[in-house]
């Protein structure tokens, strides 16, 4: 068996995918994971409240929205799982389409779902359901998307190429800000409330076509179809992966956790605390932040095939190690600068941290796939990615709001520099893995 597996891993007889398709393909899932993830967000607090639940109660009708949005959180392991196992028994390809679907058919279905006043309490029930499918589809995006630009890549530029969907970030993100701008300066408040808020998730389905015609039209990546010629697929990869490589997954989700408690403290907590009126905030009119996080996400976007060309050349671990501290710096700095109130110094703020952000970001997608073999690559990719954004970003934005209110913006820092320890502690302890092959 042995033999079989290395004279079909030599080969070069399998089909490859040209570099614009990978690039496409790989970026369009997780702009539509980011995409969605800020237009949900926004929508759940700010419009389901009055449509999909009871009314009478503000406070209550709020938290039950915001806990359709939690719903994600718990669904994306599950989601990873699911979809890992199939990535890893049949294929990438085969299993990327199926996970845009999922994740794309939710979202508009969200967008199209009658409110409470027509359906009663069966409006509520479906919204946590659509939710539910958000996640699941989510839970298996990021993990197939970074392995189909890993493993199309040359191995001196597979940082590079992994760098791809990790743009899907601030893509998505610029986008769904644009998008709620433009409609907050269109419509008047009844109009967004009646049907406004309907268009972004409608919107998305443009996306999902596109994504679709892309990756039905790919060929499998290299490593998994050499891998499934010679019929080494393990039969339970979530099995695999949590016996034979349980510190990987451990040493993987950590490592990830400082990533994504940033990215949550840069969006939802700044944008929560930058909007909220004095003395709570700074009172800054909700559109001219949005404009301002617009803006950082720039740099947050330019920065992320900076780091991945970084990563080829200086290695993975020594890379993030540099970039850890750099986040440990900046969690000890930003909370005079977000503190201050003033406009410069606000946007300083927001322009240090998307950077941080996009160094962070774009190793990711070549980094924990490195850390797995192509048997359970597929699940342990993903698994170590969404369990952690359970610990680095479902709770970030309560606890930044919490520490605010009862300790200032210092312990937010705090915060973010404890959980960027637990990142720095985890790169201490892995290997590098820029010159393994896949």
């Amino acid at each position: 068996m042995q033999s079989t597996i290395a004279s079909v891993l030599d080969s070069d007889t399998v089909p490859t995918n040209s570099r614009g398709k990978v690039l496409v393909a790989s970026l369009i899932g997780t702009a539509i994971e980011f995409f969605d993830f800020y237009i949900y967000a926004t929508a759940a607090v700010i419009v389901f409240p009055h449509i999909f639940f009871p009314p009478g109660d503000a406070a209550a009708a709020t938290l039950q929205s915001l806990a359709t949005f939690a719903l994600a959180f718990v669904a994306r392991p599950i989601g990873s799982a699911l979809f890992g196992h199939f990535g890893d028994r049949l294929g990438r390809k085969v299993t990327l389409v199926a996970s845009l679907l999922t994740m794309g058919i939710s979202t508009v279905v969200i967008g199209l779902l009658p409110g409470y006043h027509t359906l009663g309490i069966l409006a509520p029930i479906l919204l946590a359901l659509a939710r539910f499918g958000q996640g699941l589809g989510l839970g298996g995006e990021w993990g197939g998307a970074a392995l189909l630009a890993t493993e199309n890549a040359p191995a001196h530029r597979r940082a590079l190429y992994g760098s791809f969907p990790q743009l899907g970030a601030p893509i998505g993100f610029f986008f769904a800000n644009g998008i709620f701008l433009l409609l907050s300066w269109g419509l008047t408040d009844e109009q967004f409330l009646s049907w406004g808020w309907r268009v972004p998730f409608i919107l998305s389905a443009v996306l999902v076509i596109i994504g679709l015609y892309v990756r039905i039209s790919l060929h499998e990546t290299p490593v998994f179809a050499k891998i499934a010629l010679a019929k080494a697929q393990v039969r339970m990869p979530i099995g695999t992966l949590l016996g034979k490589h349980l510190k990987a997954t451990v040493l993987g989700t950590f490592i990830m956790v400082a990533t994504y408690t940033l990215f949550y403290i840069m969006t939802v907590y700044s944008l929560t605390y930058g909007t909220a009126p004095k003395p709570l905030g700074l009172g800054i009119s909700r559109n001219d932040f949005l404009l301002m996080l617009m803006v950082g996400v720039v740099g947050f976007g330019l920065l992320v095939p900076v780091s991945g060309q970084l990563a080829d050349s200086f290695g993975r671990r020594k890379t993030m190690i540099v970039i850890t501290l750099a986040i440990i710096a900046f969690a000890l700095v930003f909370p005079f600068m977000l503190g201050s109130g003033e406009t410069w110094l606000v946007m300083a703020f927001l322009l240090c941290g998307f950077i941080v952000m996009g160094l962070t970001f774009g190793p990711m997608g070549a980094l924990l796939p490195e850390l797995f073999p192509t048997e359970v690559r597929y699940t342990g990719a993903s698994f170590s990615y969404n369990v952690a954004s359970i610990i680095g970003a479902s709770v970030a934005p309560y606890i930044a709001a919490w520490l605010t209110v009862h300790y200032g913006l210092f312990y937010v820092g705090i915060y973010l520099a404890s959980m960027a320890v637990l990142t720095l502690l985890a790169l201490l302890a892995t290997h590098e893995t820029r010159h393994l092959a896949l």
